[in-house]
């Protein structure tokens, strides 16, 4: 079924790195007719090019993706006041990617392995201005932020050093490097992340990244 009131429907651009995804993503999405793909793109940094240039409704962005990430490119939207509403489409149901996609603006986060039906309900729902965010992620990142909330109260405060180590560390660097970065040796760095992991309550870097995300402790970096 076509729409007649072309004002009616909801302008797409369409950003994964995987010509055949993307394919099949437009398939379904145009089927009813209400939603059109305006524009795709293959890697971050041609999407922001597209979005400045056509102003779409909503953009579909591939959580992961060549020279600038889909967080990445929600994070560029919201900074430069851009109109669009963004559904990231992600294979990661991760704590750390929900966190970083939600702190970054996105309007959805959506399983890339969801029902057909379920994506194109995710576009219409954030064109109307609504979260549109997969039941079972949903549920996974509000139980995980409760809990964080709840402890917080009593968490000991992390030092100017704790908080640059941590924030190190969500950027991917090993100990080795964070102790070069800080002129410090990989002891130090060590004794510092045991601090950190007792006074947020986690037994791991990863958790500790991921609670701090929650807490908004620390925020992931934007790439130049």
């Amino acid at each position: 079924m076509q729409i007649q009131d072309l004002t009616m429907v909801i302008r797409v651009v369409l950003a994964d790195d995987h010509a055949v995804v993307r394919k099949g993503i437009r398939d379904f999405l145009e089927e009813d007719g209400d939603i059109q793909v305006i524009a795709e793109a293959g890697d971050g940094a041609k999407v922001k090019e597209l979005l400045t240039d056509l102003q779409p409704d909503v953009a579909v962005l591939d959580v992961r993706m060549p020279h600038v990430t889909g967080i990445e490119v929600t994070r560029w939207i919201r900074e430069q006041k851009l109109p669009v509403r963004v559904v990231i489409l992600t294979a990661y149901d991760d704590d750390p990617f929900v966190v970083a996609a939600m702190q970054a603006g996105a309007n959805g986060y959506v399983m890339k392995n969801a029902e057909a039906e379920t994506i194109t309900a995710a576009v219409r729902t954030v064109h109307r201005g609504e979260l549109a965010i997969a039941p079972e992620i949903e549920h996974k990142f509000l139980t995980r932020t409760v809990e964080a909330q709840a402890s917080s109260a009593s968490d000991e405060a992390l030092t100017e050093r704790e908080h640059a180590i941590l924030q190190l560390a969500a950027s991917g660097l090993t100990n080795k490097g964070i102790g070069a970065k800080l002129s410090i040796s990989d002891r130090t760095v060590q004794g510092h992340l045991a601090s950190i992991y007792t006074k947020l309550r986690v037994n791991s870097r990863t958790e500790a990244v991921t609670k701090a995300l929650q807490l908004m402790i620390i925020q992931l970096e934007q790439k130049a």
